[in-house]
């Protein structure tokens, strides 16, 4: 039998192919759910839009428009089928009627910067801390950080979110903007000096909790067998946990890293609101308040998939990290 066939009928190629399917499944069950949502509204979208003015023929040809005098399944077959395509529709929260694409590209730009710095920063901050913890355990670094982690992480995202401004932007040092409005003329990154106190209001959010986990899973491995016979071959401290402990003690800080980031989706609209940034999360409160149907659906619908991508990858990385498993998977 040739290599590529073995290939493609590996125990491992399956497992990828039956994950992204399933990732697909959810995803359009995803967009089932936005859909439902949005047609549940309580009140007539068009006349919701147009407001208490609006004339009969007025609502009539927004209905019209927004395609809402047609059946539900014909109403969801046209803007799945656009979706596809890459069409979202064309926004109703606006006079000139631009497209959602054109509306929220630029904004899925600045949340992705922000939300890549957190990512890039939490996440090796999250293992050094949570490994040094355990190495350090039951010692004054180990309880400094066990509190400190508790006590951010029991203060929601506004909370942090406003103490970094008093810090930092008003109150006592004034360092950074306190109000991150981002120059649409002006690449985002040449403007980083606003895009501290927001960034590390998101890296304070994934931080602590990772960082624990970490730390519990290390200081399990640790006591392992293998990880003894490593101390009698008098292997350092350092050299174990990097070489050996951190390689079998990722796996849960690897899906939990994933939960928190997919949570950072929803929970960006928060933290952007406190400081002005100009990301999803402002357009979705917009969208909202103006009850612009196509903009909230191309927002919830991208938040969820983003959810989806993340866990996919978080499944995918358990088993290439992971010795065992990707042992297991390989035989």
């Amino acid at each position: 039998m040739s290599r590529a066939p073995r290939l493609l009928t590996s125990p491992l190629t399956r497992l990828v192919v039956g994950r992204i399917l399933a990732g697909l499944v959810t995803l359009w069950c995803v967009s089932v759910l936005v859909f439902a949502a949005t047609q549940a509204l309580p009140s007539d979208p068009a006349r919701a839009i147009l407001g208490r003015s609006a004339t009969p023929e007025g609502i009539q040809q927004l209905r019209s428009e927004l395609e809402l005098d047609k059946p539900v399944f014909d109403q969801y077959a046209g803007w799945i089928t656009g979706v596809v395509q890459g069409d979202f529709g064309s926004s109703v929260g606006e006079i000139a009627r631009r497209p959602v694409s054109e509306i929220i590209e630029p904004r899925l730009v600045n949340s992705g910067v922000l939300m890549l710095i957190a990512a890039v920063v939490s996440i090796p901050l999250s293992l050094f801390l949570g490994a040094l913890s355990a190495l350090k355990r039951d010692r004054a670094f180990d309880h400094a950080t066990s509190i400190t982690s508790l006590v951010i992480a029991a203060a929601p995202e506004f909370v942090v979110g406003v103490t970094l401004i008093l810090l930092f932007g008003t109150g006592v040092f004034h360092l950074f903007p306190p109000v991150s409005l981002i120059d649409p003329g002006v690449s985002v990154l040449q403007q980083s000096s606003k895009l501290v106190l927001p960034a590390l209001t998101l890296i304070l959010a994934i931080v602590p909790y990772v960082s624990r986990m970490v730390r519990a899973s290390v200081v399990e491995v640790l006591e392992s067998d293998y990880i003894e016979m490593a101390r009698l071959k008098g292997l350092s401290p350092a050299y174990i946990v990097a070489r050996h402990a951190l390689p079998n003690a990722i796996v849960p800080a690897i899906s939990l890293t994933a939960l928190q980031f997919a949570y950072l989706a929803g929970g960006v609209v928060v933290v952007e609101y406190v400081f002005g940034y100009p990301g999803i999360g402002s357009s979705l409160v917009a969208a909202v308040s103006n009850r612009d149907l196509p903009t909230i659906q191309a927002l919830t619908l991208l938040i969820g998939g983003f959810y989806v991508v993340v866990n996919l990858i978080a499944d995918l990385a358990t088993i290439f990290i992971s010795p065992r498993l990707r042992t297991a998977y390989q035989t």
